[in-house]
């Protein structure tokens, strides 16, 4: 997300996929110089690393059941809520909170559409 809370991509995976899947895909095409997430991307080789080997300050919370725990800036993580406050918006269009489109393209289309919409609010 961007300092106003709006996704600079999707990428679809499956029903199954774990948040990681995503972040493979997404992970090279970011620009922005701090990147903040939840715990589910707590992942050193696949995330972290990556990220700091791109000059990025990376802002995620460590797992509880790390066994080094790693130190994160919890006054930047607290912007994260931009993030959640735009899936709670795009979750307002029934379409996509109920997942009616047969195909994965057309869903990934209705979400385009409704992140277009939030945009021009």
């Amino acid at each position: 997300m961007d300092a106003l809370g709006n996704p600079p991509g999707f990428f679809l995976t499956g029903g199954q996929a774990c948040d990681l899947d995503g972040a493979d895909q997404l992970i090279g095409s970011l620009e922005a110089p701090i990147i903040l997430a939840d715990k589910g991307y707590d992942a050193d080789i696949r995330v972290i690393t990556p990220l700091i080997l791109a000059g990025k300050q990376v802002v995620i919370p460590p797992k509880s059941n790390r066994k080094v725990q790693r130190y994160y800036d919890t006054s930047l993580y607290k912007a994260r809520h931009l993030i959640e406050n735009f899936f709670e918006k795009l979750k307002h269009y029934r379409a996509i909170a109920t997942r009616y489109d047969k195909t994965a393209v057309a869903f990934l289309g209705a979400i385009h559409l409704a992140a277009c919409l939030i945009w021009l609010k």
